[in-house]
């Protein structure tokens, strides 16, 4: 290592130290923008650092630099672009999309780093790394699997599980094909396994993901998210870059923690997810609860009464307000109730919305003050002194079914919205949630159901509490 190169490793290891100051900052709501800009910090740092260590080997022909700055330009332009023009309900396909970049860049740089090292090669010398085989391997599953997780949604892709017969048996084909043609490349040189591998893995990340409904979307982000930082470090360690091996083992390590952490939440283990078919996304099928049950209907203006003349509401919400972009509306109603002395809290189920964290970011977005937002743990044993819940588009997540046995939600941690005084529930249809079973609480004698659109739902409300108290 010369010394001008040892310069630049210690500048990443200044790099690798943001890094984990980013990630540790991005624990709290309150200062996530701010880990965001320290890890950005950073990255930029990191790509100067080698820049300016291309420059000083000067390895880099004339078109490879033209390629390098066109690509740069491109990047940072698209990068900008989606930052400041897609919608915050749209944020968990961009999560995927970007996971999809990092996953198939990180292929292609052992892709070419093999093609490259093969074609200077004489006769076979067996230049195939572990590293080089598990970033193909790791990365082809990431492009594909979240170019169809984003799909699923967005809606290209029917959000239901798409399954069929002979499937699991196709994936195991597929995965023993990818694995086994990889071993074989340890021993031969060859560009057609090669081609196998990335062809096999390919298929393998898309019928990986199709089987998993859009409601288990949450954990299947984090999981892609964890593959692309471990593709990236894979790529780190073969074109020898340290910088690129410490983002993505951060990003490998931290996904992993978040997939376990968000398969808990479910209370169901990563396997039951990956390859059981469960998760069915939206549905609009009715529930036929019996002759004896009766759903309570609750008109705007009774629904305000209700939330005007409360001491305490607790917002409960979920996919239907994001899908609805109900956000800023929550966030009115909630001041209007606010300053009639109402104290208002907001409930976060861990899974609650298409990724982790969803609810957090769009209520944020709405500038909705971060101390309010309370987690599962934090805010369960409030319900008890609640006067009304409000629950908004969340469905399995609020249902008492789960604290039985013998259900396809048994044990699942659930937010207790049963234990508060009053419930309204905002829903646009009697509809299941991913689980595919009734929802025990649009049937308890507490719960008001009003039908409608969150969106709408919010406006009427917040206009129904300002006539009610005559502001």
């Amino acid at each position: 290592m010369t010394g001008f190169t040892g310069y630049i490793q210690l500048v990443y290891v200044l790099t690798a130290a943001l890094f984990v100051v980013g990630l540790h900052l991005m624990n709290s709501p309150a200062t996530a923008r701010r880990g965001n800009q320290v890890a950005m910090t950073g990255m930029v740092i990191a790509g100067i650092a080698t820049f300016v260590l291309l420059i000083h080997d000067g390895t880099v022909t004339t078109t490879g630099w033209i390629v390098l700055i066109i690509g740069t330009l491109i990047g940072s332009a698209i990068g900008l672009w989606a930052a400041q023009s897609v919608k915050m309900t749209a944020m968990p396909q961009l999560v995927s999309a970007f996971n999809s970049v990092g996953g198939g860049a990180a292929a292609l740089v052992a892709i070419f780093g093999y093609y490259d090292a093969e074609s200077r090669a004489t006769g076979v010398l067996g230049t195939t790394t572990v590293f080089t085989v598990l970033d193909v391997l790791i990365g082809s599953v990431t492009f594909s699997g979240s170019i169809i997780a984003a799909g699923k949604l967005q809606g290209f892709i029917p959000g239901q599980p798409i399954t069929f017969k002979g499937g699991r048996l196709l994936n195991t084909a597929l995965a023993v094909v990818a694995v086994g043609t990889a071993a074989f490349m340890f021993s031969t040189a060859s560009l057609p396994a090669l081609l196998i591998v990335v062809l096999a893995s390919l298929a393998f990340g898309v019928m990986m993901v199709l089987p998993i409904g859009g409601a288990d979307m949450p954990v299947v982000i984090s999981l892609l998210n964890a593959f692309t930082g471990t593709a990236v470090a894979m790529a780190g360690f073969v074109i020898q870059n340290w910088a690129l091996i410490v983002a993505g083992a951060l990003v490998g390590a931290s996904g992993s923690i978040l997939t376990k952490l968000m398969a808990d939440a479910m209370n169901r283990s990563l396997a039951n997810i990956i390859v059981g078919g469960f998760g069915t996304g939206d549905s609009a099928v009715a529930v036929t609860a019996g002759p004896d049950v009766q759903v309570r209907s609750i008109a705007a203006d009774d629904a305000a009464i209700q939330l005007a003349y409360a001491s305490k509401v607790i917002v409960v919400p979920g996919y239907g307000l994001a899908a609805a972009q109900a956000q800023h509306g929550v966030a009115e109603l909630a001041k209007i109730l606010e300053d009639r002395g109402v104290e208002v809290s907001y409930a976060i189920h861990p899974v609650a919305g298409r990724m982790p964290g969803h609810m957090n970011v769009l209520l944020a977005e709405a500038n909705v003050p971060y101390p309010q937002l309370r987690e599962m743990d934090e805010i369960n044993p409030e319900f008890a002194r609640t006067d009304v819940a409000l629950v908004i588009g969340a469905n399995d997540v609020t249902n008492p079914i789960a604290r039985r046995p013998g259900n396809a939600m048994s044990g699942m941690p659930i937010l207790d919205v049963d234990q508060a005084k009053s419930i309204i529930v905002v829903k646009r249809s009697m509809g299941h949630g991913y689980a595919g079973i009734d929802n025990e609480l649009y049937i308890d004698p507490k719960t008001s159901m009003y039908f409608a659109d969150a969106k709408r739902a919010m406006a009427d409300l917040a206009a129904a509490v300002k006539t009610l108290v005559g502001s």
